[in-house]
C-alpha cells in the first residue's frame, strides 16, 4: 500500500513538474482549445497532428473519446476514468464533481436506464460507439432543480455519411466467469434514421461473491454483537434500446426512442451471528441461511420529441413526452438454526414485497436569440409521479405477520428562464427556475392516515466565465437543486430481521442544496491541466437516522441532515514523450456531516485518486498501467467513515483488419490481491464498531470488438428533452 502511494504521488509531481515547463516552452501562437498542433520536420514533409482530447464551454467539458486509441476496447466504465470531474473507484461507484448524485444523459436528454443502472450498462456500452463524454457542470434554470451536481452527457458516435449501414459487436470474457455481449446497428431509409442496441452480461458465483465482518458494541447494555456473512449473487442482465428519427423538412424533426434494462438475480447466502455480554459470556447465537431465488427488476422508459425551428438563426421550439416504468419484485426466505436463547419467538421470516414507478412528463421549451451575443430560453414542464409498494412478512413457528400497502403521488409543475450572454472574451449564463409540488400519500389497507404536502421552491443559478488567454479560462458558478424523497424514503413499512428494524418516514420533505465552484483550466499542446475548488452546503437534508433498543438497531429516515463539503477537483493529461501519455485524476475534499438535533458530527478529509500511464509499443501494440483508490476516511454519513482502499490494472491491446476494425485486448485487475477490501468504522450513535467486506479481486480478461458497415451518421436527436432525476432513496437494483 506504501509503494503504491509513493508511485502515485510521484506521478502527480511529475505532471504538475511539466506544467512548469510547457508553460515556459509554450510560444506566442494561438491555440484554440479544440485546435489541432502540428509539428513539421525540415528533412523532408513529414506533419503529425495531435488533436486535443478536453474542450471547455460555459456549461461544460468535453472528453473526445474517438481521438483516445483505448476507446477501440475499452468500455465506457473505463473511459470515464480519464474524464476531469470525474472519479471511478475499484467497486465502480461513479461520482461527478465529487458526489455520487448525478444523472445521465444519452445524446443531449435523460437516459433513465443508464442513471439507475450506471454500472451494469456503461460497463457493456463499448467506449468506440461514443463520439464524446460531456460533464455537463452547469445544467441551467431549464433542468438544475433536478437534485444533482451535474450530468454526464454520452454523446454516440457521428459522422457526414448518410447512406449505407453500420455496426458494432463486442464480447468480453473473465477469469471470474464473468461474461458480456454487446452489438448495436444503425441505418437509414429516406428521411428516416434508426438505430439500436443490445447487451447481455452474466454475472457468475465466483464474480458475485461478497464475505463481511461486522462488530457492534452496544453503549446501553455493552454487549457485544458478532456477525459473518457470506454470500453471492449470480444472474444476467439484459439492456436493449431503440431510437429513430424522421426529418419531416428542412425546419421539423421528429425523435423517438424506447428502451429497457431487465435484472434477475438468485441471492443465496449464509450468516451467523453472536451477542455476548462485557464479561464474555454468550448471551445468544444463531445461523441464518436465507435465499433470494428470483429478484426482478425491470426499468422502461420511452420519449418522443417534437422539434420545430424557424427562420430566425438559432430559434428552435421543442415539446417533448416521456415516460419512465420500474418494477421490482422481491421474493426473500430466511432460516434460523443453530438457536441458543434466542431474543425472537419464531424460526424464520418469508418476505414478499412488490413496487412500482410510473412516471409521465410533459414539456415545451423555446429558445430564442435577441441579437448579437444575447440568447434567451424559457419553458414549463410537469410530471405526474406515482410510486406504490405491497408487502407481507410471514413469522414461521409463530403467529406473527404484517401486511403493508402505501401509495405515494408527486405532481410538480414548473416554470423556468435562462439568459445567455458572449461578447469577446466574456460569457455570462444566469436562470430561474419556479416549483409547485404537490405530494400525497395514503394508506389502501387502512394502516394509517392519508397525508399531503403543497411545496413552492425557487431554484435560482448563475456562471461567469473569461477567456484569459486562448489557452486559458476562468469560469464561476453558483447553482441550486432541489432533492425529494422517493418510496425507499417514504414506504413506512417495517423490514424486521432479529437484530435490525428499517422503515421509511411518510412526513419528509424536499430539501435544498447549494454549490459554488471556481474551474480555471489550461491548455497546451502537450499538456491538459485543470483546477477546480468547489463548496457544497445544505440544512434539512434527508439523511438516516439509526438508534439501538434492547440490542436491536432501528433505522428511519428524516431531514435533519447538515452537510458541508469543499473540493478540488485536479485533472493532469500531460504527454510526456511522442509516444507517452500520462493521466492523472484526483478529487481531494473535506466532508462534514452533522445531526444538530442529537449533536453529532462526522467530518475528514479523503482523496479518489486515478492515474493512467499510456505507452505505444512496436507492431502497434498499446501498454496501459492504471492505478486508483481512496487515500483518507470518506464520511459515509452522520454515523460512519469510510477507510482507505486502492486497485491496479495492466492491459495489452493491439488493432488488425483495414482500418482497424477489429481490436483485441488482453487484461489483469488487481493482479497482486485475490480479494479486495472494503472497511468502514461506526463512530456515531447509539452502538460502535465496524464492518470489513471482502470482494471478488484478481482477474484476467479478454476483449473483442469489431467495426463493420460503412455508414457513419446518428440517429438524430432533438437539442433539447426531457430529464428527471430529482428523487432520492427511490426503486434501486439490488446487489
Amino acid at each position: 500500500m506504501k509503494l503504491k502511494k509513493i508511485v502515485f504521488l510521484s506521478l502527480l509531481m511529475a505532471a504538475r513538474a511539466g506544467i512548469a515547463m510547457d508553460l515556459t516552452q509554450a510560444d506566442s501562437t494561438s491555440i484554440s482549445n479544440d485546435s489541432i498542433t502540428w509539428s513539421k520536420e525540415l528533412d523532408g514533409v513529414i506533419i503529425k497532428a495531435q488533436k486535443q482530447l478536453i474542450k471547455q464551454e460555459i456549461d461544460r467539458i468535453a472528453y473526445d473519446v474517438q481521438s483516445d486509441e483505448e476507446s477501440k476496447t475499452l468500455t465506457v466504465m473505463d473511459m470515464l476514468r480519464k474524464v476531469p470531474m470525474v472519479t471511478v473507484d475499484g467497486q465502480d461507484n461513479i461520482r461527478v464533481k465529487s458526489n455520487s448524485n448525478f444523472k445521465i444523459y444519452k445524446n443531449g436528454h435523460y437516459d433513465p436506464r443508464l442513471t439507475k443502472n450506471a454500472k451494469e450498462v456503461l460497463k457493456s456500452m463499448p467506449a468506440s460507439m461514443v463520439k464524446r463524454i460531456e460533464v455537463i457542470t452547469d445544467p441551467g434554470a431549464r433542468e438544475d432543480a433536478e437534485g444533482v451536481d451535474a450530468v454526464l452527457n454520452i454523446v454516440m458516435a457521428s459522422g457526414s455519411s448518410m447512406e449505407g449501414i453500420t455496426g458494432v459487436v463486442s464480447a468480453s470474457y473473465r477469469s471470474d466467469n464473468h461474461f458480456n455481449y454487446y452489438n448495436s446497428l444503425t441505418g437509414q431509409m429516406g428521411r428516416l434514421m434508426l438505430s439500436g442496441d443490445y447487451a447481455y452480461g452474466r454475472t457468475s458465483r465466483r464474480e458475485s461473491r461478497y464475505m463481511s465482518d461486522n462488530e457492534r458494541t452496544y453503549l446501553e447494555t455493552g454487549n457485544m454483537l458478532q456477525t459473518h456473512n457470506d454470500q453471492s449473487n449470480p444472474g444476467h442482465y439484459h439492456v436493449a434500446n431503440v431510437d429513430a428519427s424522421y426529418d419531416i423538412d428542412s425546419l421539423n424533426l421528429l425523435s423517438a426512442s424506447f428502451g429497457g434494462f431487465f435484472y434477475n438475480v438468485n441471492v443465496q447466502g449464509d450468516s451467523r451471528a453472536s451477542l455476548s455480554a462485557p464479561s464474555g459470556q454468550l448471551v445468544y447465537r444463531y445461523d441464518n441461511y436465507y435465499w433470494m431465488p428470483d429478484y426482478q427488476h425491470h426499468s422502461w422508459n420511452g420519449r418522443f420529441d417534437y422539434e420545430h425551428k424557424t427562420r430566425r438563426k438559432g430559434e428552435r421550439f421543442t415539446l417533448s413526452y416521456m415516460l419512465a416504468l420500474t418494477r421490482q419484485h422481491t421474493n426473500q426466505e430466511n432460516t434460523y438454526t443453530g438457536i441458543v436463547n434466542a431474543p425472537f419467538p419464531y424460526s424464520g421470516i418469508m418476505m414478499t414485497e412488490r413496487e412500482r414507478f410510473t412516471e409521465h412528463t410533459f414539456q415545451a421549451d423555446w429558445l430564442r436569440p435577441l441579437g448579437k451575443g444575447h440568447q434567451l430560453e424559457i419553458g414549463t414542464k410537469y410530471i405526474d409521479r406515482h410510486n406504490g409498494s405491497n408487502s407481507h412478512q410471514e413469522f414461521y413457528g409463530s403467529d406473527m405477520q404484517t401486511h403493508d400497502e402505501f401509495r405515494h403521488i408527486t405532481r410538480v409543475l414548473a416554470g423556468y428562464a435562462d439568459y445567455i450572454y458572449n461578447w469577446e472574451k466574456w460569457s455570462a449564463r444566469a436562470g430561474l427556475r419556479y416549483e409547485y409540488s404537490f405530494m400525497k400519500g395514503c394508506f389502501p389497507d387502512g394502516s394509517g392516515e392519508s397525508f399531503d404536502k403543497h411545496l413552492s421552491d425557487w431554484v435560482p443559478q448563475a456562471t461567469l466565465r473569461y477567456q484569459i488567454t486562448d489557452a486559458q479560462s476562468l469560469k464561476l458558478n453558483y447553482t441550486t437543486s432541489i432533492n425529494r424523497p422517493g418510496i425507499s424514503y417514504l414506504n413506512p413499512a417495517a423490514g424486521i430481521s432479529p437484530t435490525a428494524v428499517s422503515q421509511g418516514n411518510p412526513q419528509l420533505s424536499s430539501s435544498h442544496i447549494q454549490r459554488l465552484n471556481i474551474i480555471y483550466s489550461y491548455i497546451l499542446p502537450k499538456l491538459t491541466f485543470q483546477l477546480a475548488p468547489g463548496y457544497t452546503f445544505y440544512s434539512g437534508g434527508i439523511s438516516s437516522i439509526q438508534t439501538a433498543r434492547n440490542d436491536v438497531r432501528y433505522t428511519t429516515y428524516d431531514n435533519i441532515l447538515r452537510y458541508r463539503r469543499f473540493s478540488i477537483e485536479q485533472y493532469v493529461q500531460w504527454k510526456l514523450f511522442e509516444r507517452t501519455t500520462l493521466v492523472i485524476n484526483n478529487n481531494l475534499r473535506y466532508e462534514h456531516n452533522e445531526n444538530p438535533n442529537l449533536g453529532y458530527r462526522n467530518f475528514g478529509w479523503s482523496d479518489n485518486y486515478y492515474a493512467n500511464l499510456s505507452q505505444i509499443l512496436p507492431w502497434k501494440l498499446r501498454l496501459n498501467l492504471s492505478a486508483w483508490g481512496l487515500i483518507g476516511y470518506q464520511p459515509s454519513d452522520i454515523y460512519s467513515m469510510q477507510h482507505s482502499s486502492d486497485g491496479c490494472s495492466v492491459s495489452l491491446q493491439r488493432s488488425f483488419l483495414k482500418g482497424n476494425r477489429l481490436t483485441v485486448r488482453l487484461g489483469a485487475d488487481t493482479p497482486f490481491s485475490k480479494y479486495t477490501t472494503s472497511t468502514s468504522k461506526t463512530v456515531n450513535g447509539d452502538y460502535r464498531g465496524y464492518n470489513k467486506a471482502w470482494l471478488s479481486g484478481r482477474t484476467f480478461s479478454i476483449n473483442v470488438n469489431w467495426r463493420f458497415g460503412s455508414l457513419k451518421a446518428n440517429v438524430k436527436k432533438t437539442e433539447h428533452s426531457i430529464d428527471n432525476d430529482d428523487v432520492v432513496g427511490g426503486i434501486k437494483k439490488g446487489k
